[in-house]
Parts: C-alpha cells; sequence; structure tokens
C-alpha cells in the first residue's frame, strides 16, 4: 500500500442549511492506488455528496480532505487534475457531436495536443467497446453508449482517481458488463476507484472494500472474509437495524 493514500478524509462534514442535519457528518476514511471502493446506503446516506467533495464539485463545511496529500480546499486545481468523475443523471455530452469528436473535445479541454488527443480518444473508443457506434451522433445513443462515453470523457486527462455514482444504473446487460470490464481495467493499471452503487451483487464483485453509509455517517466498512467473501446484504441489514 502507497506510503500517501490516494484519498484521505478526516471529520469531513457537508451542511446545506443550517436547520437542516448534515448530508455528510465528520466522514473519515482513506484509500490506496489500486483499490476499489464501494459506496453502500440509501437515497440521501451521503454518497453522491462525498463524491462531489472529493471531485471538488462543492466545498466542505468542516474537516479536511486530502488528493494525494494536497489539500482539496487550499489547492483545487492541483487535486482536480488527479480526479476524475461521472455522476449518474449527469452525463455532460454534447447530442449534436459524435461520440468520437465529444471525446476529442474534452481532451483539447483538458490541454492534450492535436495528435495526442486523437490518439486519446480511439484509445478510449477501443477501452470501451464503441467502436460501433463513435461515428453517431449522441443524440441518437442509447443509455448504455451514452455511459460508456462518459466513462471516456471522464478519463480524458489520465487521472488517477476515478468516481463512479451508479454507473450501471438502468444499464442493459451488455453494457454493465462493459462497465465492470472497465473497472477491473482501471484497478489493475493502479488506479483507485470510488463506486456508488445500490447494486449489492455488483459491490460484492467489484469492491475491496465497501463503505456503509446512513443519514451522513459512516456506519461500517465491509471487507472481504477469510474465503474471499462480503455476505454484505446482511451485513447491510444488520448495520441499518442497529443505527434505527
Amino acid at each position: 500500500m502507497s506510503a500517501t493514500p490516494a484519498i484521505e478524509l478526516r471529520r469531513v462534514t457537508k451542511c446545506f442549511s443550517h436547520s437542516s442535519p448534515p448530508a455528510v457528518a465528520e466522514l473519515e476514511f482513506s484509500a490506496a492506488p489500486g483499490e476499489v471502493i464501494g459506496m453502500l446506503g440509501e437515497n440521501g446516506a451521503g454518497k453522491t455528496t462525498t463524491l462531489r467533495m472529493i471531485a471538488g464539485l462543492i466545498r466542505l463545511s468542516s474537516g479536511q480532505l486530502l488528493v494525494n496529500g494536497y489539500d482539496t480546499q487550499r489547492e483545487p486545481a492541483r487535486t482536480r487534475r488527479s480526479v476524475g468523475a461521472l455522476f449518474g443523471g449527469a452525463v455532460g455530452l454534447y447530442d449534436r457531436l459524435s461520440g468520437r469528436e465529444n471525446i476529442r473535445y474534452f481532451a483539447y479541454l483538458n490541454g492534450l495536443s492535436g495528435p495526442d488527443a486523437r490518439r486519446c480518444t480511439e484509445e478510449l473508443i477501443e477501452l470501451l467497446e464503441m467502436q460501433s457506434f463513435a461515428e453517431r451522433r449522441v443524440s441518437e445513443y442509447s443509455s448504455g453508449m451514452k455511459q460508456r462515453a462518459a466513462l471516456a470523457r471522464a478519463l480524458v486527462h489520465r487521472p488517477e482517481i476515478l468516481l463512479l455514482d451508479e454507473p450501471t444504473t438502468g444499464l442493459d446487460i451488455g453494457s454493465a458488463m462493459i462497465v465492470q470490464q472497465f473497472v477491473h481495467r482501471q484497478k489493475s493499471e493502479g488506479k483507485l476507484i470510488l463506486l456508488s452503487s445500490h447494486n449489492i451483487e455488483e459491490l460484492e464483485t467489484l469492491c475491496d472494500r465497501v463503505l456503509i453509509l446512513h443519514a451522513g455517517h459512516l456506519c461500517h466498512i465491509a471487507q472481504r472474509d477469510a474465503s474471499g467473501g462480503y455476505n454484505l446484504r446482511g451485513l447491510y441489514t444488520q448495520t441499518l437495524e442497529s443505527v434505527r
């Protein structure tokens, strides 16, 4: 395990209103390169808010969040360069452009030169098995096609950390399997992946550890047992019963 965690959260709290409970309350955990960390919880548990804070899209109310040892509040530009993110329901592609044109455009936006942008685009199209539809306009894409194009967009700047918020929700089996294979590939390349999902079987398959959250609190960190399994469904049920 790396001496410096890829991410480290120290009593991170996020309040959107003084009159409401915190969306995330004193959250503490760290993760190393090459890990896949799952996040499991009901709607409103704090999963997406946590990912958005790590991505630098919203500020912390209190606490400290480090990305590769750098404080996200003090050095936001540096830490954002290390992170690629995909948020459910916010694909962020241009419908009038093809998938290939979208990926290349975001590569240019992230500072890649012409030849590098084209090379990166073709590598991502191959990685995510987009060859059959890369020339079609995004407006014609299915949800699975859009999700793959959005994943490619999140990878154009070669981030070390990937944040995936419910990446397979609403996808057909084939597209979901391609996304899962993509996660395995990124892990093998030493990237840290944080993955939120309501799909317990998917988390058991992909993740090294799973954070169980409830009402903004980290209630339990599930780890594989001696046999390599989880019994995540049972752990999740027990955890929620203990905090309600």
